[in-house]
């Protein structure tokens, strides 16, 4: 690739492209609520807050000088991400409290890109952050998951017109945002049946003496705050 070619290339992936119809971010928060309540729908989509919040896990230990063994995503929609390194202290800490907040964290920087125009970065840098991950990817399930995603988002985001890319972009952000609403309740629901017995809210009351429910609350309040002003960014109000 010539220099021309290549700042070419960066121009498209960097610019800002035109606003979209208030139909269009409408119409796509409408349908990834749908994804987001209805069962069977959310059984499928489920993976993808999966990816979001074991990458959340791998990222956060990584950036706290942990060192990350793996990742691995099953059918059921559950993941393990393993790292070593000190077992107490703010990096084991950070780490735990990171899973649950990332879906919702990044759809808020997703939403913050697209109320800038910035619908072809995101969808690049988000196809990077896919490869990125599956080189921790320690087995089939996971790869195959993270391997679709992944060309679902450079396809679209070579392949199509900007009508598209806006749609699939609006899309994915406002299914994180609200995706990232449900899991927490669903795990207040599975511990106050008696299951999660050792989740990420337990494993940070251990580290902190915190209490479970506060961490619980903490990703409650995370990710309605983050489906709150993402919401706003993308309706443009």
């Amino acid at each position: 690739m010539d220099a021309t070619n290549a700042a070419d290339l960066w121009d498209r992936v960097t610019g800002a492209q035109p606003d979209p119809t208030t139909w269009l971010v409408v119409s796509t928060g409408v349908v990834a609520l749908a994804v987001v309540v209805f069962r069977t729908a959310w059984r499928i989509a489920r993976n993808a807050v999966t990816i979001a919040h074991e990458g959340g896990h791998a990222l956060v230990a990584l950036l706290s000088g942990r060192r990350l063994d793996g990742i691995r995503l099953h059918s059921d929609t559950s993941g393990l991400t393993v790292s070593r390194g000190k077992p107490t202290g703010l990096g084991m800490i950070l780490t735990a409290a990171s899973g649950y907040t990332a879906p919702s964290l990044l759809g808020l920087g997703g939403a913050w890109l697209l109320a800038a125009n910035h619908i072809t970065l995101l969808l690049w840098g988000t196809t990077a952050l896919l490869v990125a991950m599956l080189v921790m990817i320690r087995n089939a399930y996971g790869v195959l998951t993270v391997v679709i995603s992944g060309a679902a988002f450079f396809l679209v985001s070579w392949l199509t017109g900007p009508d598209v890319q806006a749609g699939f972009a609006y899309a994915v952000v406002w299914f994180l945002l609200l995706g990232g609403v449900r899991p927490p309740f669903e795990l207040q629901r599975k511990r106050r049946h008696g299951g999660a017995y050792d989740s990420d809210p337990d494993q940070l009351a251990r580290l902190t003496g915190i209490p479970a429910g506060a961490w619980l609350l903490l990703f409650h309040v995370v990710s309605l705050c983050s489906l709150l002003a993402g919401g706003r960014w993308l309706l443009g109000l």
